[in-house]
């Protein structure tokens, strides 16, 4: 008789805890970018543009991977796409270690990049599959955030040691790790069990392009703005004088301060009108990322990466909600993701480029507050329109 392994509830907290880790493992890199931003730099001894460029390859494949995924999960099973795609990252992460070529690496992790890209949009497609996608995508964050605070606690600490090893196994163990997950997850049916309706329509029945147009700007500046920030984050750390381990001590817990954020939208829902929430989430993340100027000051460092936390992961949410209500079917909420990931993949690049060789991290950080600032105001507007139809003029 051949062994069943035990399943879990498809609508119960273990199942949303495997998805999030499903959900999570092909982009893991995202979250613990400045670690592995700093290691190419101190392990490998890259410079500050071949590392963001490294970085934003990985995340670009991803976009590419992302968008390849919409088309595979109708046509092929879940379960065998993820198991194949953990074990191909698995293999490229360990490959990795044994790089010491720039121009290789940078094309092997565009590799892992599309791979990944591949299973994250595997595991979105069965989170939204599942009777109540809200707790999955919040379980999701939860992981991303949680141990993505432990991995930039720990690892900047083993590059001066081991050199760029620790990174990429770290990477591979969290998909090993998933891959291991994947026999007791339930089997979710091809498509979700409720049908989502109220879309926002133009008068000739298509989506409203203009406002969908501009949350679409907002979310790829305000990716792009942050994650030029963060990924460099470490060693603006560094280049303000601070300690290493006090640096990553910093960046951990501002990481996991940062879960408030998506507790916050979980909390307040759709209580509040978008435009006066997003417009204090805004000004904060101004605030936050312009105070990054005086990094020097340990106290300003630490308020500066919560603040900017919180907000990242208080703002996204909303965002994708907006995008999400303009299409019943869910694809803007895919179109979205592949955008996000654009801005993310091309933060580290254009950091990297404006930093050149003489690591100026002050224009970086006014460049930064001026890309969040334009996501501001392209964002408030359709915020406004929104509100108006669900809660009223």
């Amino acid at each position: 008789m051949a062994l069943r392994l035990p399943r879990a509830a498809p609508d119960g907290l273990v199942a949303a805890t495997l998805l999030a880790f499903l959900g999570t493992a092909g982009l893991f890199y995202v979250n613990i970018m400045a670690a592995i931003v700093d290691g190419l730099i101190s392990g490998m001894g890259l410079s500050e543009a071949q590392a963001g460029r490294i970085g934003s390859a990985n995340i670009y494949g991803a976009a590419a991977g992302a968008l390849l995924s919409v088309a595979l999960v109708r046509r092929l099973p879940w379960r065998a796409l993820s198991a194949l795609c953990l074990a191909a990252l698995v293999a490229i992460d360990l490959a990795s270690i044994l790089i010491t070529s720039p121009a290789l690496l940078l094309a092997v992790r565009l590799v892992h990049g599309v791979v990944g890209g591949v299973s994250v949009g595997t595991g979105l497609a069965v989170i939204a599959r599942t009777a109540s996608p809200d707790r999955g995508f919040g379980m999701l964050l939860f992981v991303q955030f949680g141990l993505g605070g432990l991995g930039v606690l720990v690892l900047p600490n083993l590059v001066p040691i081991y050199g760029t090893a620790p990174l990429f196994m770290a990477l591979a163990a969290f998909s090993g790790v998933t891959l291991a997950m994947l026999p007791f997850l339930p089997d979710f049916p091809p498509v979700p069990p409720r049908v989502s309706s109220g879309a926002l329509r133009s008068d000739k029945g298509g989506i409203e392009w203009r406002p969908f147009s501009l949350i679409m700007a907002a979310i790829f500046l305000f990716q792009a703005a942050n994650m030029a920030l963060l990924a460099y984050i470490f060693r603006l750390g560094l280049a303000y004088g601070l300690d290493r381990g006090h640096v990553s001590a910093v960046l951990g817990l501002a990481t996991w301060v940062a879960l408030v954020g998506p507790l916050a939208v979980v909390w307040l829902g759709g209580k509040w009108r978008r435009f006066a929430l997003l417009a204090v989430a805004m000004l904060l993340t101004l605030v936050g990322n312009f105070a990054f100027h005086w990094s020097g000051n340990e106290a300003v460092f630490l308020l500066a990466n919560c603040a900017t936390g919180i907000t990242w992961g208080f703002v996204i949410p909303y965002l994708f909600g907006m995008a999400s209500s303009y299409d019943s079917a869910g694809q803007a909420a895919a179109f979205a993701g592949f955008v996000s990931k654009m801005g993310l993949a091309t933060g580290p690049f254009v950091g990297g480029a404006l930093l050149g060789t003489n690591a100026n991290y002050a224009l970086l950080i006014n460049i930064a507050v001026i890309g969040m600032a334009a996501s501001m105001a392209l964002m408030l507007g359709p915020a406004r329109g929104l509100d108006d139809r669900t809660h009223g003029p």
